[in-house]
This record gives C-alpha cells, sequence and structure tokens, in this order.
C-alpha cells in the first residue's frame, strides 16, 4: 500500500478580507447552521449571500443583487422546511431533497435558471455546508466519537458512510481514516481564528449575526477585477464554529487566486493555498487543482467534478473551485462600472 504523501500542517489562517478594489466586483456568502433542539435532532441553516460593485472613480458601491434562505433540515441533511429571498414558488419542489449530488442536480433542474445569482449560490452550497456542519459538534461534546458514530451519521456522509478514497485527505493510508469519529484535528486541535471582516471595510462583507453555543458558519468571497484583457480572481473560503472557550476555530479554509482570458473565459492560471485543513495528506489537493488550468471557467461546477474526483480532490476545495464557474456573471457588472 502506497501512503499519502503528508504534508506541513495548514495551521494559519489568512485573516480578514483585503480590502476591496477600485473597479471590482465581490460576492460574500454565509452559511450559518444551529441546532435549536440538540445535536441529534432537524437544524437550522440560514443562508444570505450579496454581490456589490465597486467604482473605479471613488463612488460608494452598489448592491448589485442578494439572497436568502432558512432551511430546516434533517440529522440525514434532508431539506424538511424552506424559505428564501427572493420568493419563488418553485422552491417547494426542493422540499425532501436530500444533500448531495442528488440534491445539486435536483436544484439545476428545478431553478436553474438563477445559475449565477447569489440565491443560487447558497442553494448550490447546501450539499457542503450541511456535509461540514456537524463538526462543531467535536468541538462541543464529550461523546462526540459515539455520535459520530450514529446511524444518521454514517449515513450522511462519505459514500454510505465509507470515508476510504473519497476524497485526498481520506486516500487510503491516511491518518484521517485513523482519527474518523475522534476530536482530533492535526496534533493541536482546530486552530483558533479572527472575524473575517475588515475594520477598515466593513461594508465588504455582508451582515452576519453573531453565534453563540454550538453553531457553525461556512463564508465565502469571491473579488473579480479586469487587468487588461484578463480577469483576475481572488476568493477566500473558510468553515468555521464557535469554541466553548469562547472565539472561533476553523477546520477548512483556503484562498485562491485565478487568471481567466476575459473573451474565452478560459482559466490561465490557478493557486490555491490551503491555510486551515484538519489532516497532514489535505493540501496534496491544492496540488492537484492546477489539472483545472486550460478550462472554461463557465463550466467548473460540472467539470471540477469530472476532472478532481475521489482520491484527486478535495471536497471542500472542490467547492472553492466549482463556485468559481459565477465569474463570468459577475465579471458582467464591471463593463458598466464607472471608470475615473
Amino acid at each position: 500500500m502506497n501512503v499519502p504523501q503528508q504534508f506541513p500542517m495548514a495551521r494559519q489562517s489568512g485573516g480578514v478580507a483585503p480590502l476591496r478594489r477600485p473597479g471590482s466586483v465581490r460576492r460574500t456568502t454565509s452559511i450559518d447552521s444551529t441546532w435549536p433542539d440538540g445535536a441529534r435532532e432537524p437544524w437550522i441553516m440560514t443562508g444570505t449571500a450579496r454581490d456589490i460593485l465597486t467604482p473605479a472613480n471613488g463612488e460608494e458601491p452598489t448592491v448589485l443583487g442578494t439572497g436568502s434562505y432558512r432551511l430546516r433540515v434533517s440529522p440525514r441533511r434532508e431539506i424538511l422546511e424552506l424559505e428564501a429571498s427572493p420568493v419563488d414558488p418553485r422552491m417547494a419542489e426542493l422540499i425532501g431533497v436530500r444533500a448531495g449530488g442528488e440534491s445539486r442536480r435536483q436544484m439545476a433542474a428545478v431553478i436553474g435558471n438563477l445559475i449565477g445569482t447569489p440565491l443560487y449560490q447558497i442553494f448550490d452550497d447546501f450539499a457542503g455546508a450541511s456535509l461540514v456542519a456537524a463538526w462543531i459538534w467535536s468541538q462541543w461534546m464529550e461523546d462526540w466519537e459515539a455520535f459520530a458514530k450514529s446511524p444518521d451519521r454514517q449515513r450522511s456522509h462519505g459514500r454510505n458512510g465509507a470515508m476510504l478514497n473519497i476524497c485526498t485527505g481520506f486516500a487510503e493510508g491516511s491518518s484521517a481514516l485513523a482519527k474518523i469519529g475522534t476530536n482530533a484535528q492535526n496534533d493541536g486541535g482546530a486552530p483558533h481564528v479572527g472575524p473575517l471582516v475588515n475594520d477598515e471595510d466593513i461594508a465588504g462583507w455582508h451582515e452576519m449575526p453573531e453565534q453563540s453555543g454550538p453553531a457553525m458558519r461556512r463564508a465565502r468571497r469571491i473579488d473579480v477585477w479586469c487587468d487588461g484583457d484578463i480577469l483576475m480572481v481572488d476568493a477566500g473560503f473558510q468553515d468555521s464554529g464557535t469554541s466553548p472557550q469562547g472565539g472561533r476555530r476553523a477546520v477548512h479554509e483556503y484562498r485562491v487566486y485565478a487568471e481567466i482570458e476575459a473573451q474565452t473565459g478560459v482559466l490561465l492560471s490557478l493557486q490555491a493555498l490551503p491555510l486551515i485543513l484538519p489532516f497532514p495528506e489535505c493540501p496534496g489537493a491544492s496540488i492537484k487543482a492546477t489539472r483545472m488550468v486550460g478550462r472554461e471557467i463557465s463550466t467548473f461546477r460540472d467539470a471540477v467534478l469530472e476532472v478532481l474526483p475521489d482520491t484527486l480532490g478535495c471536497t471542500h476545495l472542490n467547492d472553492v473551485l466549482r463556485a468559481l464557474a459565477d465569474v463570468p456573471a459577475l465579471a458582467r457588472n464591471l463593463a458598466s462600472a464607472p471608470v475615473e
């Protein structure tokens, strides 16, 4: 058996969001998970998304679009209740949908005309955000191992509970396979992280509520601007939650930089920086992500899963890359941005 390569631990947050660039578009999203009735009962997922244009001439930024939802989700990650804004009666068809590849297919079938909007982004991210949400109980629950091995939890993760070879981090021989159900993350616990909002640019993030008790958050930022004929992308991603000792700890954080040919939408370069990850094998996925270079960015929601399946990818880095499919939709707003 070939033991997967291990890398220096990804243990350091990138910190606050960078200042918005003049002449750029920024999308921010957050999906908060809370458990009002306890860990073994259905939970609430609250998603918020916003697109904002920052003119190059120093004028006030313009909110281009927003979206939000409130989902009640079963322990097996099925949508039990759904409210969304903007309101769309078709979304009632998503009641009963279970998170995963099937949920993404059904969402595309039901509300596919919304692809590119902030609202669709947080619906597309339901699968990944619900997958990682229960990690927060590893920080708050003494009997986490028993909880993690309960039937509903086992069936809701991996391939009906089988984690072997589902991603780079869980490749055969990985240290992660020996830690399933434990509250260990690397050797020192999940790293503490600070706020994402930059005090010098409060408008750079949509408003996010204060969290208390066991609560999880998936947060995403995508900045897009032009440099001649090239679209430049700076994206940040973090899965973090509250800590019983105060503050927040993170289980995943990435920073991604990309250059895209504006006319064709082809990805010219990609740099994926693993900032916080749970196991020493996980950063290997960042190296493999460059396989996406040369592909059209608008196809990424499907292409990422085709090019980086199983041990070639990281479930959460794949989520970062899939979201880049909306870069052309965001970039179209740059054509109308006032310039100096």
